[in-house]
């Protein structure tokens, strides 16, 4: 051992051997990974484990090697994606231990602070925008969210609203009837509510129209009172659009309101209805705003790489 390593002991409970087996991986698969990430070395004996390395590294490896010795707890598989979020150590020590969201299927917990900002945020405004790229979790957390107000009969029923019309694609183009038509843009929707939900309940809450995916135009007209509603991409909105969902909430309900300014469909002579809302909205009482940079990204982590290239090119053309 260097003489600026340290010998560090974790105790891993409860004690049991199923949790173990998937907690190392095959061959030890999981722990390695780690080493590599942090640049330890993983002794384990049982339950119990010995870190050595700098100081530095060892506090972040014992912080992700617990956050994967729950998730191995929960039951869920320990898969590349899995490993990249216990070991996405950016603001971990600032986050709101206390937030989280029990679904029937899984634990929900944020991964970044802007992520328990976002949640925080959600719990005590009626009206949120959460704003950022992509792979930053705020269509996944803001089902989490609705998912947890129905099962605590907060709100009656979900309501899940996505533009129908973005990466240039437009819907006359597309084959089969308006549902068939609308349904590949509301996937992302579709696969949260199955993995928090399962498939026979969310079914279920789908075919009582308990939980309602719709395009954006079946808002008009309607007054959604006890209801969670969710605006996925919404700076494909147009500035009418974004008013009409703003003064459709009704009593009892909560909005919350997705969107990436970097990704606006929309033909360039027409304003985002999202960014046009944050001049007119932000500083309102009651209106709750987050936002998200490829710090929060919870993808693989290339996306994150990938988003600050962009970032940077388009920065740079503007010049």
């Amino acid at each position: 051992m260097s003489k600026d390593s340290s010998l560090t002991n974790l105790e891993l409970k409860p004690s049991d051997a199923n949790i173990m087996i998937r907690f190392v991986g095959e061959f030890n698969s999981n722990l390695k990974f780690i080493e590599k990430k942090f640049d330890v070395k993983i002794f384990q004996n049982g339950n119990n484990l010995k870190i050595s390395g700098s100081e530095d590294n060892i506090n972040l490896s014992k912080d992700a090697l617990l956050s994967l010795y729950e998730t191995a707890g929960q039951g869920n598989e320990i898969t590349k994606e899995t490993l990249h979020l216990c070991t996405h150590d950016q603001d971990r020590m600032n986050l709101n231990k206390e937030i989280k969201i029990k679904t029937p299927k899984k634990i929900i917990a944020p991964r970044s602070k802007n992520q328990s900002q976002y949640l925080e945020s959600i719990q005590n405004y009626e009206i949120n925008f959460g704003i950022g790229p992509a792979g930053t979790g705020k269509t996944y957390l803001a089902v989490a969210a609705a998912v947890d107000a129905l099962l605590k009969e907060k709100v009656d029923r979900i309501i899940l609203v996505r533009p129908a019309v973005e990466a240039g694609e437009k819907l006359g183009f597309l084959p089969g009837d308006l549902s068939q038509k609308v349904d590949p843009y509301l996937r992302p929707l579709y696969d949260a509510l199955y993995e928090m939900l399962g498939t026979d309940k969310t079914e279920s809450l789908l075919a009582k129209g308990i939980v309602e995916i719709a395009p954006l135009a079946y808002m008009r007209g309607r007054t959604l009172n006890n209801s969670f509603i969710i605006v996925d991409e919404s700076q494909n909105t147009t500035k009418e659009q974004m008013k009409m969902v703003l003064t459709r909430m009704g009593f009892g309900s909560n909005l919350v309101i997705n969107g990436d300014l970097t990704q606006i469909d929309l033909p360039k002579q027409i304003k985002s209805g999202l960014s046009h809302s944050i001049e007119v909205i932000q500083g309102t009482d009651g209106v709750g705003f987050t936002n998200f940079s490829s710090k929060d990204v919870v993808r693989h982590p290339l996306v994150k790489k990938i988003i600050d290239a962009y970032k940077y090119f388009e920065e740079k053309t503007k010049l």
